[in-house]
């Protein structure tokens, strides 16, 4: 491989290993991804054969006159057309070219790094046909961050992530165009200037490439995590709202949850629990404002808010499961079996899995979305909000007829709920049958995967408003004496602190979107830590 200072720079920090056999996890992606990581490969000889002998039984197969799907047969619907001897060298090329017609925006470079990681972890394992210096020319783009322009629509998630996985297919060979150090280049001129050779793939090659699920699943990773931390700030939201709307404690009861344990829900109500200090239940002392006469129960969402986290939390095992799975399987077509020296024709480009799994990640990440949209309405609504000002306005008494405070974030908040909430009709359920009815059942993972992405967005933006609003609920109930420092407990006091760094009080109304923006990417950088792991 070709050395850089960059290169060095990369794979000095703690680089993920891919070696055919150790299992790559959803953190090492993300790495990969967003931390700077590179990859490594396994360097052993034994290791290095293994790869070759799959590439030579491919060789070995068309010399003893044997029919191989793809590499001396037409792609799909053209399986029946064979391939002249004379003529298969050119037909890997030819797949990549047909295939440039992705439309869309481009992947960003998190999503692009973590296609790359899932596409090389899966050739990797030696089952499908290629050489060393494909797997080395993969590794190469990501260590050196030479990224293919990747358009993410055009995937129907079987045959795999044919067209946008072409133009990773098509930057190893010299074509299309690349970011590099920010810029859009020429992937041939980035490739020269980095002394980089343009590979010429061999019989088999372009199918490894492109036949596979990597998009899918490398932006299942980068979903799955975001989810993960969301579903911990929606719980510490609602800890938020709970203090601010003279919420019960009992409500999150270790004992009340013992009789329904689901471990996702007692997980929640626990966080809950400890995140509201006992000072607060009941205390008059510690709510000097609080009213004798609140009502028995609070709204739903806030008593019931463990129950609708404690479902995403609950299926994000088996979430996890199923996308490891699939990161770590070989799932491209025909399959190269260089220990039995068979080869098998199969469809393990199905991504039926992965769809499934994003369409059940959207729904609950847009659940959220829901919960803290109505807790927003509460805090907002002087109906609800046992005294709190109208919009949650800071404005003195009389200025307030001119201020209007989170009226408006409050409008833009239901507007996010309702998209993020549209977007949850599953994508798996519009399998469409195309290229000549031989892909008639088709998977729609990839449209999962990027919905599920722009559910999360959207999420983030209500956590963000709503995180934004709870805290001004709580100051305006500390100026207004009707909240101690008792009732707060350390973890919530720290957590205060810390959004202070993103928000300051408001008193007169002044536009929040560029702090709305800017809070909301510190939900996806993870700014705050929330509960041990």
């Amino acid at each position: 491989m070709i050395s850089t200072n960059h290169e060095m720079a990369i794979q000095d920090n703690e680089a993920v290993v891919m070696d055919g056999n150790g299992l790559v996890t959803i953190e090492d992606i993300i790495r990969l991804a967003t931390q700077g990581c590179g990859v490594a490969l396994n360097a052993q000889a034994d290791y290095h054969a293994h790869i070759e002998r799959g590439a030579a039984l491919v060789r070995d197969t068309l010399a003893d006159g044997g029919v191989i799907y793809g590499v001396n047969t037409g792609y799909g619907d053209s399986c029946i057309v064979t391939i002249p001897p004379e003529l298969v060298d050119e037909l890997p090329a030819r797949l990549v070219t047909y295939h440039g017609c992705g439309g869309g925006a481009l992947l960003d470079e998190p999503a692009t790094l973590a296609v790359l990681g899932c596409r090389l972890n899966a050739l990797t394992r030696g089952y499908s046909g290629v050489r060393w210096v494909i797997l080395e020319g993969l590794a190469q783009l990501i260590n050196l961050r030479v990224l293919p322009n990747i358009p993410e629509e055009g995937s129907v998630g079987a045959s795999g992530d044919l067209t946008p996985l072409s133009y990773i297919a098509a930057v190893l060979m010299g074509e299309r165009e690349v970011t590099y150090k920010g810029e859009v280049r020429e992937a041939c001129d980035v490739l020269r200037e980095l002394r980089v050779a343009p590979i010429r793939l061999a019989p088999k090659e372009g199918l490894a490439l492109m036949n596979g699920t990597a998009v899918m699943t490398g932006l299942a990773c980068l979903a799955w995590d975001r989810a993960e931390y969301l579903s911990r700030l929606a719980t510490r939201v609602t800890a938020l709202v709970a203090l601010g709307l003279y919420g019960q404690r009992d409500h999150f009861h270790p004992r009340l949850f013992a009789v329904k344990p689901h471990q996702g829900i007692m997980e929640t109500a626990a966080w809950l629990f400890a995140d509201l200090s006992a000072r607060q239940a009941d205390s008059s002392e510690a709510h000097p404002g609080r009213s004798a006469h609140l009502p028995l129960q609070d709204r739903y969402s806030i008593r019931c808010a463990p129950h609708v986290i404690g479902v995403l939390r609950d299926a994000l095992p088996w979430m996890r499961r199923d996308i490891e799975n699939e990161l770590n399987s070989v799932n491209d077509n025909p399959i190269v079996d260089p220990v039995y020296g068979r080869i098998f024709h199969g469809g393990h480009f199905y991504g039926g899995h992965i769809a499934f799994v994003m369409d059940g990640l959207k729904a609950a990440v847009a659940s959220l979305a829901d919960l803290m949209d109505r807790q927003l309405a509460l805090l907002v609504d002087t109906k609800f909000n046992f005294g709190l000002p109208s919009g949650l306005s800071g404005a003195s008494r009389a200025r307030a007829p001119i201020n209007h405070g989170f009226k408006g974030v409050q409008i833009s908040v239901s507007a996010w709920a309702a998209e993020a909430l549209k977007l949850t009709m599953p994508a798996a359920s519009f399998s469409r049958s195309t290229e000549a009815h031989n892909q008639d059942k088709v998977s729609m993972g990839t449209i999962a995967a990027r919905d599920c992405l722009r559910v999360l967005e959207l999420t983030e933006q209500v956590a963000a408003a709503v995180l934004l609003a709870a805290v001004q609920g709580i100051w305006l109930r500390q100026r207004q004496g009707e909240l101690s420092p008792d009732a707060v407990s350390p973890a919530i006091s720290a957590f205060l602190g810390g959004v202070g760094e993103y928000f300051e009080f408001l008193e007169e109304d002044r536009r929040l979107d560029k702090t709305l923006r800017r809070t909301a990417e510190g939900i996806r950088a993870k700014h705050w830590a929330l509960y041990p792991a």
